[in-house]
């Protein structure tokens, strides 16, 4: 049988697990970036980490994981709350997300392997095993931008699904869609425009207002119900209502 939030008191808490989720999985992705530029990192400094602060790396890369795990369960958690606004196109934003999160822990498995030929230098020369590790560093970051292709398809039936909500802010949708086209604008300027990052620049604002908004707003005020013990319907923070 499907989970199902049946009672009014279990909404709201399902909610603001699901920003604290949210909210968690960024924190999680800003220390993997901070202890071993895993995340934002280019090779050079993904390499520069894996050979310079090996334990700092680690310790990077645990966070790493962890975030991939984290957004996975926000995305089940965004899963329950959308479901009875559209079972099919809130079954679509789940798979997309999860191929994604498949993605990206695979490429840091290439990190691991960088990690590896570090920890087995005795065995290579110096030179070859820094040429090794960069090339492992590079193929993460491809591997992590081909992920972008998901993460952002994801956010169109999210972003749709939130304005058609009634219970979330319609505003939080559109920022949602506009972070889709720009994940998929970053995902296209690495294949196709190298040579120009900064096309990914301004969409790199608007998906932080998108996410950090959606993950505070759920966090924070909840979701809210109509109520209709008054004679008419209202909007009460807190709590999702039932939908046939």
């Amino acid at each position: 049988m499907p989970f199902e939030i049946t009672d009014r008191l279990s909404r709201p808490a399902w909610a603001r697990i699901t920003g604290g989720l949210y909210l968690t999985y960024m924190v999680a992705s800003v220390l993997a970036n901070a202890l071993g530029h895993i995340g934002l990192g280019s090779a050079q400094q993904i390499q520069d980490a894996i050979t310079g602060s090996p334990q700092s790396f680690r310790l990077g890369l645990v966070f790493a994981f962890l975030s991939a795990f984290l957004f996975l369960m926000a995305a089940w958690g965004l899963y329950v709350l959308l479901r009875p606004v559209n079972k099919d196109l809130a079954l679509l934003f789940l798979l997309l997300n999860t191929v994604g999160v498949g993605i990206q822990c695979a490429s840091l498995l290439q990190l691991v392997n960088g990690m590896l030929l570090t920890d087995g230098a005795d065995a290579l020369p110096d030179l070859q095993a820094q040429a090794l590790t960069l090339v492992s560093a590079e193929a993460y970051r491809m591997g992590f931008v081909m992920a972008q292709l998901f993460f952002g398809t994801w956010l169109f039936p999210l972003g749709y699904l939130v304005l058609k909500s009634g219970f979330l802010p319609r505003l939080l949708g559109v920022l949602l869609i506009l972070d889709g086209v720009a994940e998929l604008i970053w995902f296209l300027q690495v294949l196709v425009l190298p040579d120009y990052p900064a096309i990914k620049t301004p969409g790199t604002f608007v998906s932080l207002v998108a996410e950090v908004g959606l993950a505070l707003w759920l966090l924070v005020r909840g979701v809210k119900v109509a109520d209709h013990t008054a004679g008419g319907p209202a909007a009460v923070p807190g709590a999702v209502g039932h939908r046939n």
